[in-house]
């Protein structure tokens, strides 16, 4: 998967940041934080600004995450790679990292995520899982998922060429207000893997009641799907989607409970 910028916008002071890749204008936002990827071929993302994930366990995914420059490494041409790989042995390693920072949007404020991924060209992508998503910080302070909060703003599996925006909430158990453990989602075809898409999702906290705000998922600066505070029911747990702090992921995974459940053999 290859990302040539992320970007958070919003109604907080822009930081003023010089790059070679600029995020999309939206009229009434500005850029509250952004990432373009320059750097020198084959280089690490910044530390400063980017946590490597190590040691996941979850979802039943095959990959070993790593800090190589195999897995996750700038282009050299303002992008980020993150590449699946598998070694002699069968043994699969690919990348994932998270922001430092989080953000909250703000009331009576809209907030968008927002990033441009391509996927590449290649035709043997079954079992492969790529994702630009969110989880709410406070699982960070020992809150457990999905009561956290989880906004995935795009995900893809087994090429199926369509982009899938999900968001999980509330207790850990099956049903509730997100519809566990499947998650309240909708999905989009996309039309050319190996062509860039901005995927965003925005907060809108400009309607005067919790019930009237929303949560939006776009490709391409069109809507997918649309949910509301009054579709969650429930004030609380609306307010770890949409009023409570999230950080970004982006990560490539190998297999996982969702792209082999109804695709056998896993990618060879």
């Amino acid at each position: 998967t290859n990302m040539k910028y992320t970007t958070i916008m919003g109604a907080l002071a822009g930081i003023p940041l010089s790059m070679a890749v600029q995020p999309p204008k939206v009229n009434g936002m500005k850029v509250t934080w952004k990432e373009t990827f320059e750097g020198c071929g084959g280089c690490s993302p910044s530390d400063k600004v980017w946590d490597t994930a190590l040691h996941i366990d979850t979802n039943g995914e095959m990959q070993d995450y790593t800090e190589s420059n195999k897995n996750i490494q700038l282009s050299g041409g303002d992008t980020l790679q993150l590449v699946p790989r598998k070694d002699k042995k069968g043994a699969w390693t690919s990348g994932r990292i998270e922001t430092k920072d989080s953000w909250t949007p703000q009331p009576n404020k809209k907030m968008t995520y927002q990033a441009g991924l391509r996927l590449g060209d290649s035709t043997d992508t079954q079992g492969i899982w790529s994702a630009f998503w969110m989880l709410g910080d406070a699982v960070r302070h020992g809150t457990e998922w999905p009561l956290c909060g989880e906004l995935d703003i795009f995900e893809q599996v087994n090429g199926d060429g369509l982009g899938h925006g999900t968001v999980h909430c509330g207790p850990n158990d099956q049903g509730g207000p997100c519809n566990e453990g499947s998650g309240l989602g909708s999905s989009v075809p996309m039309l050319g893997s190996n062509t860039f898409h901005d995927w965003s999702l925005t907060v809108d906290r400009t309607p005067g009641s919790w019930q009237a705000e929303t949560i939006t998922w776009a490709m391409d600066g069109l809507p997918f799907q649309v949910i509301t505070g009054a579709q969650i029911g429930d004030e609380g747990i609306w307010s770890t989607l949409a009023h409570s702090p999230f950080y970004i992921i982006l990560n490539v995974a190998v297999g996982g409970n969702w792209p082999v459940s109804s695709f056998s053999p896993l990618i060879n």
